[in-house]
């Protein structure tokens, strides 16, 4: 089959053999797969250090065969997956990491998806403890997860989203998906303007994806005993940090990822997203716009395109 594969050169794409289902595994023909951040980081790898192996974490297809220890799955079935190995043809999904598609929804639209419904589940309600008229904000949130972030926060609840993003023109659109506010993370006034927008009381919640240098201004903005959920370091991976501010205004700050989590764990997190959010997802209430697709054969083009961070919304690749 064709995939997307990292190597010492970055992403290449090349033919590579068909992956090989285990006991609790779903074999899935890949019609859209969807592209994240991490995946830019994890096409550049050494020979015995992930070289070869087919990248991505994202995607939608039909089931081809299922293992014997699956259970609620058949073949046929269309489902959308977080799991390893997108940028191909044929990917491999625990059962347990896998959710049939709703009906009337596509392919693309599915392959949007998992990651953030289950990483902003997980921020917003385990890890962030959001309550009804809580005050929010989603940093990057003209990315697909942020925008699943803003769309998310107003439906469990909250009482005022605000979101960020470097462009005017990506902040424009935020109030589509639920923002109240819209702001420039690079105008260094941010943080007033969001204590003026919540009459000084500040937030109660942030989702920071941003971390490094914004740390620090994040949490002059935060309420006493507000939290903050670290889901990615896209301003960097170490800064200063203000120790005296976290420790007068009582912040909660917690750091998640799924890369140390168990399948178990994994599928704890899916579960509880589904009992809370189903129903708006069917029904079309949670959606990320797609930016723009390229054929498997142009995954290079594809990262360009997400590296050069012009895009709102996803980008997809399709086999």
């Amino acid at each position: 089959m064709k995939a997307g594969v990292a190597s010492p050169e970055g992403l290449v794409v090349r033919e590579v053999p068909e992956p090989k289902p285990g006991p609790a595994d779903l074999l899935v023909r890949v019609r859209a797969a969807a592209l994240n951040r991490a995946d830019l980081g994890a096409a550049r790898a050494e020979p015995g250090k992930g070289a070869g192996k087919p990248i991505g974490i994202e995607f939608a297809g039909e089931v081809l065969s299922v293992g014997s220890d699956v259970r609620g799955f058949s073949t046929g079935d269309r489902v959308m997956c977080h799991a390893s190995g997108s940028h191909a043809e044929f990917a491999l999904c625990d059962y347990r990491r896998a959710v049939k598609i709703p009906d009337g929804m596509g392919f693309e639209a599915a392959a949007t998806l998992p990651v953030g419904l289950n990483t902003l589940h997980n921020a917003l309600v385990t890890a962030g403890r959001l309550t009804a008229g809580e005050y929010v904000l989603i940093q990057g949130a003209s990315s697909g997860v942020g925008i699943i972030g803003l769309q998310m926060a107003r439906l469990l609840g909250a009482g005022f989203v605000a979101g960020t993003s470097t462009d005017a023109g990506r902040r424009a659109r935020l109030r589509e998906f639920g923002a109240d506010l819209a702001l420039d993370i690079a105008d260094a006034t941010w943080p007033e303007q969001l204590l003026d927008a919540t009459r000084g009381k500040g937030l109660d919640l942030t989702v920071d994806m941003l971390s490094g240098p914004t740390v620090n201004q994040t949490m002059r903005c935060t309420a006493i005993r507000g939290r903050i959920v670290n889901i990615g370091r896209l301003a960097g991976m170490t800064a200063a940090f203000d120790f005296d501010a976290h420790a007068r205004l009582r912040i909660d700050y917690v750091g998640v990822t799924f890369r140390t989590r168990s399948i178990e764990e994994v599928h704890d997190v899916l579960v509880r997203m589904r009992n809370d959010l189903w129903e708006d997802v069917a029904a079309g209430h949670i959606r990320v716009p797609v930016d723009r697709t390229f054929p498997l054969a142009e995954a290079r083009e594809a990262h360009a395109h997400m590296r050069a961070n012009r895009h709102f919304g996803k980008i997809l690749l399709i086999p």
